[in-house]
């Protein structure tokens, strides 16, 4: 039997439903290729939020050197002073040590499509959440934090090294944590998935 005499293999068929899903992944793959990553938000761990910090410690300092004042008498005085000094130079060196630990040693960025965490400042490490992959996002803020306009959000996510993530002392919070989850509704309604179904 030539070439030309042997029969056709039959045809297959393609569905209406299996054509409409391969173009949908067509077109989402193209919206993939033409959507660049644009970054969106910056920012770390605010001084503001160490607001109460500093005022506590001035009122710490001003109690400490008025109970000194009042109770140091005789020839104990001085070395009374000079504890009170030393415990006071240790509160204030510690208070700074945290205070220059937190503002550079965190880093995140949100871009349209991931939130990058970075973290250390010997050692960075970098850590990357997919927004499609973040659940929830919540604040909370205290009562000086509230008239700062500073607090903390809580962002729990599907993603294995961070399925739960905690940023200390976000300046603008409600806004950057309102951000957040509209760039995470975003990206979901992109990419054709119903949030309810995560």
């Amino acid at each position: 039997m030539s070439e030309e005499q042997k029969p056709e293999a039959p045809r297959q068929e393609v569905s209406p439903a299996r054509q409409q899903f391969e173009s949908a992944v067509g077109h989402q793959r193209e919206l993939d290729r033409h959507a660049p990553e644009r970054s969106l938000w910056q920012g770390g761990y605010s001084p503001k939020a160490m607001y109460g910090t500093w005022i506590g410690s001035v009122l710490l300092t001003i109690l400490v050197v008025v109970a000194v004042a009042v109770l140091a008498r005789g020839e104990h005085a001085r070395t009374v002073w000079l504890i009170a000094a030393a415990a006071l130079l240790i509160w204030w060196c510690g208070a700074i040590a945290v205070y220059l630990y937190r503002r550079f040693s965190v880093h995140y960025e949100l871009t349209t499509q991931r939130f990058i965490h970075q973290s250390g400042l010997l050692k960075r490490t970098t850590d990357r959440i997919e927004v499609i992959d973040i659940d929830d996002v919540s604040f909370t803020q205290g009562i000086v934090q509230r008239m700062l306009g500073v607090g903390t959000i809580r962002i729990t996510s599907s993603d294995r090294s961070h399925p739960e993530l905690i940023l200390y002392g976000i300046d603008n919070v409600p806004e950057v944590a309102t951000l957040i989850d509209d760039v995470r509704r975003e990206e979901r309604r992109r990419r054709s998935l119903h949030i309810e179904s995560i």
